[in-house]
């Protein structure tokens, strides 16, 4: 049955409303993305790209950055999960807003791989990606959405000379 000329108007504002309401979502990563194993053939290889396994978690590829959790130090005020700070010599980060997702990552471990090692750090405080420039943050910018900031004890756990600790690839996974 073709539209006629009266239903056109109330076809497009459907469909505009239905494109605005898609445009205006928002994307709220949590952080945690359960492989799911492709069907037989189906997995492209290609430029040495890996392939999910199912019941695996995959590592999130990021940045490891470097923080000062301590009093004073470059980190601003106390963490978000314990209103604290935290010695250098304790392997702890901060996650970007995404993956702190909310406080939920609070005082759980997560797995550093870099630099051929592997080390644990917990969760203590997050690297806002929405808010900076002011004092709360030590008058930094926002953090990107893909940086684990760490303390000092990270960077020795994983055997990073110290002359190039600042931005280090990394990956990760809850321990």
């Amino acid at each position: 049955m073709p539209i006629t000329a009266f239903q056109v108007p109330t076809v497009f504002r459907i469909l505009t409303s239905l494109w605005l309401s898609i445009e205006a979502a928002t994307c709220r990563p949590s952080g945690r993305m359960r492989g799911k194993k492709p069907p037989p053939g189906k997995c492209n290889g290609e430029d040495d790209s890996e392939c999910c396994k199912r019941a695996s978690f995959t590592p999130h590829s990021t940045i490891l950055t470097l923080n000062n959790f301590e009093k004073g130090g470059d980190g601003g005020g106390p963490s978000e999960c314990d209103n604290k700070f935290h010695s250098d010599n304790t392997p702890v980060v901060a996650l970007s807003t995404g993956w702190f997702n909310n406080k939920k990552r609070c005082h759980h471990n997560i797995t550093i791989f870099a630099n051929g090692r592997r080390v644990n750090a917990m969760v203590v405080d997050e690297c806002d990606s929405t808010i900076g420039c002011d004092a709360d943050h030590d008058f930094q910018p926002p953090c990107p959405n893909n940086v684990v900031d760490a303390s000092k004890a990270v960077w020795k756990a994983l055997g990073v000379p110290k002359r190039d600790w600042g931005e280090l690839d990394i990956h990760w996974s809850d321990a």
